[in-house]
């Protein structure tokens, strides 16, 4: 790891353990070479977002059926993010919200696990697709806490740790 500006530039982006975060940078031109569209159902903005690497994609279809034979049915609503689609996403927050604000519920260019593309925001039509907390109380929401371990998952902005991960609650934010 090269170190720049207090950040450290993650050199070997490509492992599944790799770890990102707000100290840990992805390199400003990582792309994942095994990036697949997950054969899933899909509330996205854009194609690239439908993508994960396939190990992840792979896992990720079996938690859905898994979920679907217990009676729950989620939707993929944002994977992989290149760099440059979350400058423009960070940009725009940080103009909305003032960019204090905006770092604690969106990373910085680099510090997204969205570029790693082992990440995938869930929803469910029950909740309009939108990305809320309300999915944490919500009976598929703690089936997927409870469950998305068995095939790889986490949800890795629990309650109540933004003192430790820098972002509040994310039950929709899945990582494998």
């Amino acid at each position: 790891m090269s170190k720049n500006k207090e950040i450290l530039i993650i050199e070997n982006p490509e492992r599944i353990d790799a770890l990102v975060n707000k100290k840990r940078s992805l390199p400003s031109d990582y792309i994942p070479g095994d990036l697949v569209v997950v054969n899933t159902l899909h509330k996205v903005h854009n194609d690239e977002a439908k993508m994960l690497r396939k190990e992840a994609a792979d896992a990720l279809e079996e938690l859905f059926n898994d979920a679907k034979t217990h009676g729950y049915e989620f939707w993929a609503t944002s994977g992989y993010r290149s760099y440059d689609r979350q400058v423009s996403i960070f940009t725009n927050y940080s103009k909305e919200h003032g960019e204090e604000q905006a770092n604690r519920f969106s990373a910085r260019p680099g510090q997204s696990e969205h570029q790693t593309g082992l990440t995938m925001d869930v929803s469910l039509a029950s909740l309009d697709y939108k990305l809320t907390e309300d999915l944490g109380e919500t009976v598929e929401g703690k089936w997927l806490a409870d469950n998305g371990h068995k095939h790889g998952f986490i949800i890795r902005y629990q309650k109540g740790t933004e003192p430790i991960t820098g972002y509040k609650y994310e039950p929709w934010h899945i990582r494998y």
